[in-house]
C-alpha cells in the first residue's frame, strides 16, 4: 500500500485527492479516499481571449496549490502528481506558472505536468470506469471541463481498462460562457449561437470516437454533478447523492433550460450550485445537452450515468505501485 496525492489543475478549479493505493495479487489497484478537496480558481479567466494567463489567476492556484502541499504533507503523502489541462496548454506566458508549481512541490520533487487531451481523456475514464459492471461496456465517458471537453470509448473488464478512442477538444463551461454567453442571462440568439459553437467543435470529437458503439453513456467532474445536484432540487450540493445518479434526456433538456434561463442571482440561490459554478454552470449545461443530441441519434442512448470518480481517481492510480 502507498499513500498517494494527485492534483488536478483545470481551468476553473483546482482539486486534491491524498488516497492509500493497494495493489492486489493480480496487478490491479483500488483507492480509498483518505482527503478530497476542490477550490475554484479560475485560472483560465480570459485566457481564450488573451491567450495568456491572469496575474490575478496564478495567484489564486497558488495559494490553493500552497494549502494542498501542507495537507498532502500532514496526511503523509508518499508521492505526489499534479496535472495541468486546457488553460496551461494554452497560455503563452506557463513558464512562470510550472515554474510556482515547481516550487510548492519541491518536497515531492514534483511540478505541474501538462498532459495531452488524449492523456486527461484516458485518465479520466480510468477513473470513472471502477464503480461499474464490465457488462455495460462499451463505455463512453465525457468529461466536461472549464476549457476542454473529453470523449473516450472503451471497456473496463473489472481490473483494467481498454481504451479504443479518445479525443480532447476546446470548448468547456468556462469557453463557451466567455465566447457566446455574455448575457444575463443569455439571449435566445446567444444560446443559439452557444449551441452552434458546441456542435462544431463537438464535431471533431463525434468524428475520432466511434461513440455509436457505446451501450453506456458515463459523466464526470463539477458540470455533470452539478447538474445531477440541480435536477434532483438539492438544497445542498451532496456527493453521495449525486455518484451513480442517472439522467435522462427530458432531465437534461430541462435542467439546461433552467439554468440557461435564469440570471445570476437565481442561480445563486440554488444551494446545489457552487459560487464558483454559478456563472459559467449554463454553459455547461449546453455542452452536455449537444453530447446528449447527438448520442440519441446515433447510439440510442437516452441517460447520462453520473460518477463522481473522474480524472483525479486516475492520477492517483497512474502513481500508484502498480503504474
Amino acid at each position: 500500500m502507498a499513500r498517494v496525492a494527485a492534483i488536478d489543475c483545470g481551468t476553473n478549479s483546482i482539486r486534491l485527492l491524498v488516497a492509500d493505493v493497494t495493489v492486489g495479487t493480480d496487478g490491479s489497484s483500488t483507492l480509498r479516499d483518505v482527503h478530497r478537496e476542490m477550490r475554484i480558481v479560475r485560472l483560465g479567466q480570459g485566457v481564450d481571449a488573451t491567450g495568456e494567463l491572469a496575474p490575478a489567476a496564478v495567484r489564486r492556484t497558488a495559494d490553493a496549490l500552497a494549502d494542498y502541499a501542507v495537507t498532502a504533507r500532514r496526511k503523509g503523502a508518499q508521492a505526489v502528481r499534479m496535472v495541468a489541462t486546457s488553460a496551461t496548454r494554452d497560455a503563452r506566458n506557463r513558464d512562470g506558472f510550472f515554474g510556482m508549481t515547481a516550487e510548492l512541490l519541491a518536497p515531492w520533487g514534483a511540478a505541474a505536468e501538462v498532459i495531452s487531451g488524449d492523456e486527461e481523456a484516458a485518465l479520466s475514464f480510468s477513473g470513472a470506469v471502477g464503480d461499474l459492471d464490465p457488462a455495460d461496456g462499451p463505455f463512453l465517458v465525457m468529461d466536461v471541463g472549464g476549457g476542454s471537453t473529453e470523449l473516450v470509448l472503451g471497456d473496463w473488464d473489472g481490473t483494467s481498462a481498454s481504451i479504443t478512442a479518445a479525443r480532447s477538444v476546446d470548448i468547456g463551461c468556462v469557453r463557451i460562457t466567455e465566447r457566446c454567453l455574455p448575457s444575463d442571462p443569455p439571449t435566445e440568439a446567444e444560446i443559439a449561437a452557444g449551441a452552434a459553437f458546441a456542435g462544431e467543435v463537438l464535431a471533431e470529437a463525434f468524428a475520432a470516437v466511434p461513440v455509436a458503439r457505446a451501450r453506456t453513456w458515463v459523466g464526470v467532474a463539477g458540470t455533470v454533478t452539478t447538474l445531477s445536484a440541480v435536477a434532483q432540487d438539492l438544497t445542498e450540493y451532496d456527493s453521495e447523492r449525486t455518484h451513480l445518479s442517472r439522467l435522462s434526456r427530458a432531465d437534461l433538456d430541462r435542467v439546461a433550460t433552467t439554468l440557461l434561463t435564469a440570471d445570476h442571482a437565481a442561480r445563486s440561490a440554488m444551494g446545489a450550485v457552487h459560487p464558483g459554478r454559478v456563472d459559467v454552470i449554463g454553459g455547461g449545461a449546453l455542452i452536455v445537452r449537444t453530447v446528449a443530441g447527438h448520442l440519441a441519434d446515433t447510439a440510442g442512448i437516452t441517460e447520462l450515468l453520473v460518477s463522481e470518480h473522474d480524472i483525479l481517481d486516475g492520477i492517483a492510480l497512474s502513481i500508484s505501485p502498480a503504474s
